[in-house]
């Protein structure tokens, strides 16, 4: 059984997919349509940045939106062939454009929509995000429990869970999570405490969208990295739901192994949720696909 799994923010770089966007006409093509619905160019963002601009949460999530889905589109053109999709956090929007759930153009500007409504949500709530590691999962939950501000926003990989909080709260994370005999805490460069009940004012605020998206039966399996298992729909609440909920991605990736699947293809710019897949499940194998080198290098098993 293959998978294709899909980044979410933190894996934009500028220069992402440049070099698929020189020599494929699809991957244009999609640049083009989204820059269209955006009102800007997405492409010169995307490949010249600067750094700052493109790591705007209301850009960066349409980027990466984007640069997942012309890489899709690509290795379609080429007969890629899979079975389920997932995605972390953003990601979730391109494999519902991978299972045919979402038209790829309402993904746009739904995207665009939950970035905005983000931002804003950290503005009015200002908070950040730390990555704990070296602890167990229910060893991070147990220390969150006892903090009023604080709480599990993505498990990742054993090992490695990401905190959501105010400046306090997670000074205090911090703090108990050495103490807790973590080996250390990274703060991440976040706009906001994602993931937690600080976002509630987005999920009010994109939720209206979501449920007004043309939204179609997935004609592959979705696994939701939200509630770990397949989703076949209603997918609006499910995304409002996301905004607040921890990414568990560990129990998802370990629910597809279960499920027989033995093959993960990243689609996008990096490789993090590679190094993840390989934490979790090393016996899998894992693959990405995101500029010119990795596509042209794909194994040909992935192929009709």
């Amino acid at each position: 059984m293959r998978t294709l799994m899909f980044p979410g923010q933190g894996s934009q770089a500028v220069g992402m997919c440049q070099d698929l966007y020189e020599t494929s006409p699809v991957v244009r093509e999609t640049y083009e349509e989204a820059s269209e619905m955006l009102g800007y160019n997405i492409a010169a963002v995307s490949f010249r940045g600067p750094p700052e601009r493109l790591n705007r949460t209301d850009i960066t999530q349409p980027a990466l939106l984007t640069s997942s889905v012309a890489v899709l589109r690509l290795l379609r053109q080429r007969g890629l062939c899979y079975d389920a999709v997932f995605g972390h956090s953003l990601g979730e929007y391109s494999a519902l454009v991978a299972a045919e759930a979402l038209p790829f153009s309402a993904a746009v500007a739904l995207v665009r929509h939950r970035g905005m409504a983000m931002q804003a949500a950290a503005d009015e709530s200002p908070g950040g995000m730390v990555a704990v590691l070296g602890l167990e999962d229910a060893a991070v939950e147990a220390l969150c429990a006892g903090i009023e501000d604080a709480w599990p926003a993505n498990f990742n990989s054993p090992g490695q869970v990401v905190v959501s909080g105010s400046r306090a709260g997670l000074e205090r994370v911090s703090e108990g999570a050495i103490l807790a005999g973590a080996r250390k805490v990274v703060p991440l460069a976040v706009s906001g405490a994602f993931h937690s009940p600080p976002m509630a004012a987005a999920a009010r605020t994109l939720g209206p969208a979501l449920r007004a998206a043309p939204w179609s039966t997935p004609v592959k399996s979705f696994f939701s990295a939200c509630s770990a298992r397949p989703e076949g729909g209603p997918f609006a609440e499910l995304l409002e739901r996301q905004l607040t909920a921890p990414v568990r991605f560990t129990q998802t990736v370990r629910h597809l192994v279960a499920g027989g699947c033995d093959e993960f293809l990243e689609v996008g710019p990096g490789a993090v949720l590679c190094g993840l897949v390989r934490r979790i499940e090393p016996r899998v194998t894992v693959a990405r696909a995101g500029d010119v080198a990795s596509v042209d290098g794909l194994d040909s098993g992935w192929f009709a």
